[in-house]
């Protein structure tokens, strides 16, 4: 049940950096008012992007080490010290993912508080 605890670990990786994108997105319709810019949105996508690609890693690697540890487990007990720091270190790649994910976002907050809206649609 360890490696589906730790798994499910990484989907939360991904909502919280979805929260905090969406709370990053405000449209400007009027003229002169800070807005969100391309450049913004490319960033959050990027940020989503790695956060994914790094939870689909560190997910694979979970799996991967919980099925070869589960199995050995059941043939002697003194490996699962050694199976909870394998599926800890599986489990750091998803949160570089998210720490990498953070970063980006603050990067397109500073964007986009940089930019104002020229164009009226």
């Amino acid at each position: 049940i360890v490696p589906v605890v730790m798994a499910g670990i990484l989907g939360i990786y991904g909502l919280i950096v979805a929260v905090i994108i969406a709370g990053g997105i405000s449209p400007s319709l009027e003229k002169g008012v800070k807005g969100y810019t391309n450049f913004g949105g490319y960033i959050h996508f990027s940020a989503g992007l790695a956060a994914g690609m790094a939870s689909l890693a560190a997910g694979l690697a979970i799996g991967i080490v919980g099925d070869s540890c589960v199995r050995a487990y059941g043939k002697q007990d003194k490996i699962f010290v050694a199976m909870i720091l394998m599926l800890i270190f599986a489990e750091a790649l998803g949160l570089y993912g998210l720490i990498i994910s953070l970063l980006m976002n603050n990067a397109a907050q500073r964007a986009n508080n940089d930019a104002t809206c020229d164009i009226l649609y």
